[in-house]
């Protein structure tokens, strides 16, 4: 399951459990209608609740990354594992975006809300 929310140009999305298909369709849809009004989005991923994901999902990821190589400015991934920051720097491969990793919500918030270069 997902939360989502958006505020002028930041989407902010937490996964609690296992991070499925529909999930990632449902935050695809909300970036995508966020894009509409925007040059650049940043995002705030908080993966620190979620407890694993489907192969389906991964898959979607790594296509949604590559259709979208240039859309996002920055990304904060929220997390404690040492899997998922390896994973977020591996990420990079396929975006263009400033990709981060933070233990701290307050941090991570605070480097999205600099502006931008």
């Amino acid at each position: 399951m997902i939360t989502t929310d958006h505020q002028d140009d930041l989407v902010s999305t937490t996964v609690f459990g296992e991070f499925t298909l529909a999930d990632f369709k449902e935050f695809e849809e909300q970036v995508n209608y966020k894009l509409k009004f925007s040059d650049g989005l940043d995002l705030l991923l908080d993966l620190r609740e979620m407890g694993g994901f489907t192969l389906d999902m991964a898959w979607e990821e790594i296509r949604f990354a590559r259709a979208h190589s240039s859309d996002f400015r920055r990304i904060g991934v929220l997390t404690a594992s040492q899997w998922m920051a390896w994973s977020a720097w591996v990420s990079q491969v396929f975006v263009n975006a400033d990709v981060r990793v933070f233990e701290d919500e307050l941090d991570a918030r605070a480097w999205l809300a600099e502006p931008h270069e």
